[in-house]
């Protein structure tokens, strides 16, 4: 009788704070929770993003709706997309980070979106070697955008979770700050914070900006291949599926295989190179 009595409403995550959920719920309105100790043995840890239900009068989650997706590190579920702040000069343009992003994100079933920053340090013969990637980038299906289009990021944004991630320095606390410029204060601390190459966030939270929820989050350099195997990287570079029907092998690792349609097509230019080498890297230092 007394669970028939129990007053409940729907919610999202969008802050926690050590044990404290904070729930906004379908009427705008604040909760915070805590958790259930029944979770703790279902080993289900509630996170940023997850969709609850709650317990009104007595503030707890009573149950964590099925995810689409979830980051380990940092934690963060239910994310449409991925923004990589991709910085083109101090520091400069890093394809060995930008392409494990890239795998992540695909694997984890979340939308990446590259977005470069300080394109305007660039001397000609740099911006040209830049426009060779974007192109390439472009070609195999991914959005690129620069971060002074700022509309086009806006209009992104809306109606979505995403997240933002990058090299420190890269320019996200900048970015965020022109997207929402009561994030001000905020985002001016973080980038201060960012030059000494420390981000001072220490929880998670879900900021609305721009009608959509972005997060903010520490822990992005921690971001890896949690839970993959070299053929999940080899499954998540997406201009590798096409051919692979093309290979000698069925299960072509496309690194000591002959007859290798991958490698055939980074000698004749249609594979970038960098891409394929950062391929190479990862899988020789990740256990199958």
């Amino acid at each position: 009788m007394q669970n028939q009595m129990t007053k409940t409403t729907t919610g999202i995550i969008i802050k926690i704070i050590s044990n404290d959920f904070t729930v906004l719920d379908e009427l705008n309105n604040i909760h915070v929770c805590k958790a259930r100790g029944k979770f703790r043995n279902l080993k289900i840890t509630p996170l940023v993003g997850d969709n609850v239900v709650i317990d009104i009068e007595n503030n707890y989650i009573l149950e964590v709706k099925k995810r689409r997706n979830e980051l380990v590190r940092p934690s963060v579920s239910n994310i449409d997309q991925l923004f990589i702040i991709t910085s083109v000069k101090h520091p400069n343009f890093d394809t060995n980070l930008l392409d494990k992003l890239l795998c992540i994100a695909e694997f984890n079933c979340i939308k990446p979106i590259i977005c470069l920053t300080k394109v305007d340090l660039l001397n000609q013969e740099e911006f040209n070697d830049l426009e060779s990637y974007i192109k390439y980038y472009k070609k195999i299906g991914y959005k690129v955008l620069v971060n002074t289009e700022i509309n086009d990021i806006k209009e992104l944004l809306k109606d979505k979770i995403s997240v933002f991630t990058g090299q420190s320095g890269a320019g996200k606390s900048t970015l965020l700050n022109k997207l929402d410029n009561n994030l001000d204060i905020k985002t001016n601390e973080i980038s201060l914070a960012l030059g000494r190459g420390k981000h001072t966030t220490r929880h998670t939270e879900l900021m609305n900006i721009c009608s959509g929820w972005v997060a903010d989050t520490p822990g992005f350099s921690s971001l890896d291949f949690i839970g993959m195997s070299n053929s999940d990287i080899r499954d998540n570079f997406i201009e590798f599926q096409e051919l692979r029907d093309k290979c000698k092998y069925k299960d072509c690792m496309h690194y000591n295989d002959d007859h290798c349609a991958i490698k055939e097509n980074v000698e004749n230019g249609n594979i970038i190179k960098s891409r394929y080498e950062n391929y190479i890297k990862f899988i020789t230092r990740v256990i199958r």
